[in-house]
């Protein structure tokens, strides 16, 4: 018998191995777009007025990519002046979903807020009230390194308040955040070192570092975000699992018949507003 050469053996090798090779589909989890709200409000206190931004986003499905935001209408009202108008927060771009309007530092830093949203026909709301925070005492770059060489440290000092319980967020920049209570250091100063990965800063970088005021609220909020995202695309990227903020569908709220909307726990929004005391400085990253 005439044996086939070795190359057509291989060749029908194969293309039996293809021919039994089996599509597997994979489901991914889908589910219908929802808005992620970026409120968290910035104040610098040595302003005479600061601009309030918020960023609307809508969750994507799993390999999809994250959207602008669209609604009717954003504002904002103070509730402890009730005589003043709303004020109707703009979009800076047509499609950019980022809303923002100039308000007086001394009205946002006195007076209670309340942001209303409306969206695809549903109301939703928060309120806040403005936190004061301490300022950062001193920021440097060290030479340690928690588990990698290639690792760079930041060095961080503030002093804590001794009059409050105090609760910070810090902005590490690049989409870095972390949350601390004044537990274990009430009214002392405090340092701490926080470590970038080797790939994530090189030299002449410069980084924007922040100091945040934040409620108990707040702080578990960003730090349920932090341990699911890892840091990665910040405290309003879409989570891996469901994190509530503070904001309420307050649709068919009318404080008479329904005051509260536990008939419907589906339909929410993601994220939080807050206005949040800031001190931040900037720091170059060196060899």
């Amino acid at each position: 018998m005439r044996q086939l050469p070795a190359y057509l053996l291989i060749l029908l090798s194969w293309l039996s191995f293809i021919g039994c090779e089996e599509v597997v589909d994979i489901e991914t989890p889908t589910e219908e777009p929802r808005l992620v709200v970026d409120a968290l409000i910035r104040i610098d206190t040595t302003l005479n007025a600061n601009l309030v931004r918020v960023k609307l986003t809508e969750t994507a499905p799993f390999f999809g990519t994250i959207q602008p935001g669209q609604v009717d209408q954003i504002t904002m009202s103070n509730l402890d002046n009730p005589g003043s108008d709303n004020q109707v927060l703009l979009e800076e771009e047509p499609g950019s979903g980022i809303y923002s309007m100039l308000f007086p530092t001394e009205e946002l830093i006195r007076d209670r807020w309340l942001l209303q949203i409306d969206y695809q026909g549903e109301l939703y709301v928060a309120e806040s009230k403005f936190i004061p925070t301490v300022p950062l005492d001193n920021l440097e770059q060290g030479d340690g390194f928690l588990i990698d060489e290639e690792e760079t440290e930041i060095i961080v000092t503030y002093t804590d308040d001794p009059e409050r319980d105090d609760f910070y967020v810090f902005d590490f920049d690049l989409a870095n955040f972390l949350a601390t209570r004044d537990e274990f250091y009430q009214g002392q100063q405090f340092s701490f070192s926080y470590y970038y990965d080797e790939d994530a800063v090189e030299p002449g970088d410069e980084l924007e570092i922040s100091i945040l005021s934040a409620d108990e609220r707040f702080h578990d909020y960003m730090n349920q975000i932090v341990v699911q995202s890892d840091g990665d695309g910040g405290p309003f990227g879409t989570p891996t699992l469901t994190v509530r903020g503070n904001i309420i569908n307050a649709t068919e709220i009318d404080n008479e018949d329904t005051t509260d909307n536990v008939d419907d726990p589906d339909n929410y929004v993601l994220g939080y507003f807050i206005l949040s005391h800031e001190f931040k400085q900037t720091l170059v990253i060196e060899e």
